[in-house]
């Protein structure tokens, strides 16, 4: 039997409009280093699903903060795994929620060609006036440059050098516009598709830093948010994965 077209065009509008009730709006609070990936996930994660992710970016020790004293996150996907372990004793993220979804790599990078070697020995030049780095207290790979150069000896003699930025999206400016010539960054502000984007850097060995687990959650007061599912469930996804990948993480 042939349906008319008049009620084809009615049932088809029915269905969208269906569609878009559904579609939900996710508040998510993201690790300053995982800028680049997470707005190409989100891109593709609202094509895929019509939901919408709304995005903002900090170091993690202050969108902790801002979310203990009530700011209107629904996922928060931090730079490290002991605040989101913190934040379930807390009962501020829905229990069983947290996941890995990346494993952080550290790098010290300048702006410079040429100028940072394959094996860090720069750091040991008596001529470096200025070294970027996040502060240690707030961003996990700030606290990993840190111990980096504690394992190397040379924290002592270079930090009376440092450039201290608040997350490590600033701590990457400091680096990019020459205020600092080397800074310790996260490699995915560096590195897209196997390769370098600018610069010269060393990739700092995993030795030398304990892991930096990316852990995210589901905040308790989203757990009727199917957005915030979805969005957990696609950020553990084949898509996401490439994207993750393509930006020098470990999953």
């Amino acid at each position: 039997m042939k349906v008319p077209f008049s009620k084809f065009v009615a049932l088809a509008a029915l269905v969208v409009t269906a569609t878009v009730a559904r579609a939900e709006t996710v508040q998510v609070a993201v690790a300053a280093n995982f800028t680049k990936p997470m707005e190409a996930i989100a891109a593709e994660f609202e094509k895929d699903t019509g939901h919408k992710a709304q995005l903002s970016f900090g170091s993690t020790g202050k969108l902790y903060a801002q979310i203990a004293n009530g700011a209107p996150f629904d996922v928060f996907l931090a730079a490290d795994d002991s605040t989101p372990m913190k934040m379930d004793k807390e009962l501020l993220s829905l229990p069983g929620s947290r996941f890995t979804y990346a494993i952080g790599t550290l790098v010290l990078w300048s702006a410079k060609e040429g100028y940072v070697d394959g094996k860090g020995e720069v750091l040991k030049k008596g001529d470096i006036k200025h070294v970027a780095v996040a502060n240690p207290k707030t961003a996990p790979y700030g606290l990993a440059a840190m111990q980096t150069l504690t394992k190397l000896g040379l924290l002592t003699a270079l930090q009376p050098k440092f450039v201290q930025g608040e997350n490590i999206t600033q701590t990457y400016q400091f680096a990019a516009t020459g205020n600092a010539e080397l800074g310790f960054v996260a490699l995915s502000q560096v590195f897209k598709d196997g390769k370098l984007n600018s610069g010269s850097a060393w990739i700092v060995p995993a030795n030398l830093y304990e892991p930096i687990r990316q852990d995210a959650v589901i905040l308790a007061k989203a757990r009727n948010n199917a957005a915030a599912k979805a969005l957990v469930d696609y950020l553990k996804g084949p898509k996401a994965a490439v994207v993750i990948k393509s930006y020098g993480y470990g999953l």
